[in-house]
């Protein structure tokens, strides 16, 4: 990414007590403040705009300050720090959806397919998600609310509490995978000024030359189709996962039928 997106922030790098007070709502509220209409929702929601827009290296307290047409000590009236804020900011884009049909019609494979292409989305819509490193999450009512649809949903595979965490974190590793590769590509061609297609014919003399030198042979011998654009390898990875967990469930179901009847 380009200079403007750089950095890493961590998720629970503030004070963790008054981070959950505010997610929670179970702290004390703000005394009002000078500026009508300012809410600890609405600087929640410019933080969210200006990270979309510009990076999260764009994020500060003063920046968005200025977005609301406020001074700085104001926000402080509603949250400590760009600490608790970005932990509220990582509660609010995770939030789920009110409708049930986002999570699919079927069992437990199409819940954790829709859970897929959700989170695929949530990273294009807020790249900055993947510079945020979440290993250690403070955990709110959007997190807790999205993690008890989907648990509730796939709670018929069978398996163990720990494997069906394992199988919501695996899903969401492929997917941040996956949505980096794309939010990067992205990147690229707005930094650059060249298109994904402009980048490649630029490299297509050298390649054609490196492919009739007889070095690649097995390279060379690729179908023209390999590297186009028609195949969508976001969809065969995910599919090819569940196929994983369809068989392992599949196979757990068969060794405690015959353990029952044994």
């Amino acid at each position: 990414m380009s200079s403007g997106r750089s950095g890493t922030e961590t998720s629970g790098s503030g004070d963790i007590a008054r981070t959950l007070d505010l997610l929670w709502d179970t702290g004390p509220r703000p005394s009002r403040g000078p500026k009508p209409g300012l809410t600890l929702d609405r600087i929640v929601e410019t933080a969210i705009e200006v990270a979309d827009r510009d990076g999260i290296g764009a994020l500060s307290m003063r920046r968005i300050a200025t977005e609301l047409g406020t001074g700085t000590m104001s926000l402080y009236r509603y949250v400590p720090g760009k600490g608790e804020l970005l932990d509220l900011m990582l509660d609010r884009v995770q939030r789920p959806s009110e409708n049930p049909a986002d999570l699919g019609d079927g069992g437990w494979r199409a819940a954790l397919e829709a859970l897929g292409r959700a989170a695929l989305a949530l990273y294009r819509r807020h790249p900055w998600l993947l510079e945020v490193n979440q290993s250690r999450p403070i955990l709110g009512p959007g997190a807790l609310d999205g993690m008890e649809r989907v648990l509730a949903r796939i709670k018929p595979m069978g398996l163990s509490d720990p494997e069906l965490l394992s199988a919501i974190t695996m899903i969401d590793g492929y997917v941040v995978g996956a949505a980096r590769t794309q939010v990067y590509q992205l990147e690229a061609e707005r930094t650059s000024g060249l298109t994904d297609a402009q980048f490649w014919q630029a490299q297509q003399p050298a390649l054609e030359k490196a492919m009739n030198s007889g070095r690649y042979p097995v390279l060379a011998g690729l179908s023209e189709d390999t590297f186009g654009p028609d195949f969508d390898h976001f969809e065969f990875g995910l599919q090819r996962i569940l196929d994983g967990l369809e068989g392992f469930v599949t196979r757990r179901t068969a060794e405690r039928a015959a353990a029952d009847t044994s």
